[in-house]
């Protein structure tokens, strides 16, 4: 898949780079690995690199160019897991979506709880993973949530974060402690906010539909609730909190008041979550059964918490779009709903999802690209390599074609999770190619790189 690219010419592109608030047409030029030059016209022969006078051309005409998708929650499922996913086919899927660097979340069998197990899944990535994967540690041994990892040996062991992802730590005493540590090792907790005395084995959000289908729901109140509890830790520990897959109106303003206060607090919602709303749990007439892969945690919200996401991402009260990807098996899912496991498959989707928004003038496209990448990068401290096209920077780049319409097939998808709500939906917007420190981790069927340029196959 990986294809060894040594310079690169992109020409004529729409590039948008928030992070040095560049949005304009014209080249990017790259060689070993590094951006060389971007803006206007660039002549190779000017470089004073000699490398580049060699560059393959890519015709970028109508396409956006940007940094490298960052993906701050995802679940690649390895070690213990590797029938649902494996760091090769989960980074393979990312790679597709248009991602550079994944954080991969520590829920793993063993748990990323020691650094021993980091530096496995570190060493398994540099050989199968195509792109960067970034641990994140947990905070409990075990994920128990009663008694701490040594955070210091997970940090020594190159863990971007700390989390407990699927699981809340109940205790306020240990999570105050956890905070503290991480603040004295310069890394962010990143927090399942789930008070699981309330979700109580919920299956979907609690209200009319819950009531209407006679389902156990989810109070909004479970997140609202931890969201509280953790914004008065971070604010008493002056830690670095980020606050995962928010999903109600409730949790916004709660970070937005906490934002106003001075708390290092930061925010990321789903692709999921700003398209979907609790009315997708039943599938579309005539069928009207239960969609179990819309089944997620948290569970789909009303429209009224769906239009708090998206003015909460317009007002950079939330600072990130995560996919939370969370693959399963068929056995996983076509168990009835009740039983069925919780979560989305979303690297191959999320691009396509987002550009409806910017379609239906929800959110700019400036907005949609500088929460997938540069923010993200600053939540986890990687500002000064990942998420920018910066002269220097490593050569992260994702090329799309906003305008290209397509059908989601979960049969094609590269991740063994085929469980995606949005199956059988026309998207407008596509991944073209994916370029990860300098390399082509990825390009769209229709197209390819040669030295007369990239040649666009017609498609309808």
């Amino acid at each position: 898949m990986s294809k060894e690219v040594t310079s690169l010419l992109i020409r004529g592109g729409h590039i948008v780079d928030p992070s040095q608030g560049m949005d304009q047409i014209g080249d990017l030029l790259m060689s070993e690995g590094k951006i060389v030059q971007i803006g206007g016209t660039i002549t190779v022969t000017q470089s004073p690199e000699r490398s580049v006078g060699k560059a393959k051309n890519l015709d970028a005409t109508g396409l956006v160019v940007c940094p490298g998708f960052i993906d701050l929650h995802c679940h690649l499922r390895e070690p213990g897991f590797e029938h649902k996913e494996t760091i090769a086919t989960g980074t393979k899927a990312a790679a597709i979506g248009g991602f550079t660097s994944v954080c991969c979340m520590a829920n793993t069998e063993p748990p990323l709880d020691k650094a021993a197990v980091v530096d496995w899944v570190r060493q398994k990535a540099s050989k199968d993973s195509p792109i960067a994967v970034l641990p994140v540690g947990c905070i409990t041994k075990g994920r128990r949530g009663e008694e701490l990892t040594d955070m210091t040996e997970l940090a020594e062991a190159g863990v971007v974060a700390f989390s407990d992802d699927g699981d809340f730590v109940a205790s306020s005493q240990l999570m105050r402690r956890a905070m503290e540590h991480s603040r004295e090792l310069g890394l962010p907790i990143i927090d399942h906010c789930e008070d699981k005395r309330l979700s109580d084995n919920g299956i979907i959000n609690e209200g009319e539909m819950s009531a209407k289908l006679r389902l156990k729901g989810i109070p909004a109140a479970a997140e609202d609730v931890a969201v509280a509890r953790d914004l008065t830790l971070a604010k008493l520990t002056r830690a670095r909190l980020h606050i995962a897959h928010v999903s109600t109106k409730g949790s916004v303003e709660l970070i937005r008041r906490a934002k106003q206060e001075g708390a290092s607090v930061t925010a990321e919602v789903t692709p999921h979550h700003l398209t979907l709303t609790e009315q997708r749990i039943v599938r579309e007439p005539p069928d009207k059964s239960f969609d179990a892969n819309a089944k997620v945690n948290p569970p789909l919200r009303t429209r009224e918490d769906v239009q708090a996401l998206i003015k909460g991402l317009r007002d950079g009260v939330i600072d990130a779009i995560a996919t939370d990807h969370a693959p399963h098996t068929l056995a996983d899912k076509n168990c009835g709903l009740k039983r069925a496991a919780f979560g989305i498959s979303g690297f191959e989707t999320a691009l396509g999802c987002l550009m409806d928004l910017v379609h239906q003038g929800e959110v700019s496209l400036t907005q949609m690209i500088s929460k997938l990448t540069y923010e993200p990068a600053k939540v986890i401290g990687r500002n000064g390599e990942l998420g920018s096209l910066k002269a220097g920077a490593p050569a992260n780049i994702t090329i799309f074609d906003p305008d290209r319409q397509w059908i989601v097939n979960s049969r094609n998808f590269a991740s063994k999770g085929k469980n995606t709500p949005y199956d059988g939906c026309q998207f407008k917007g596509k991944v073209m190619a994916t370029i990860a420190n300098g390399r082509a981790v990825y390009i769209d069927d229709s197209v390819v790189i040669a030295r007369s340029g990239l040649m666009k196959q017609s498609h309808v």
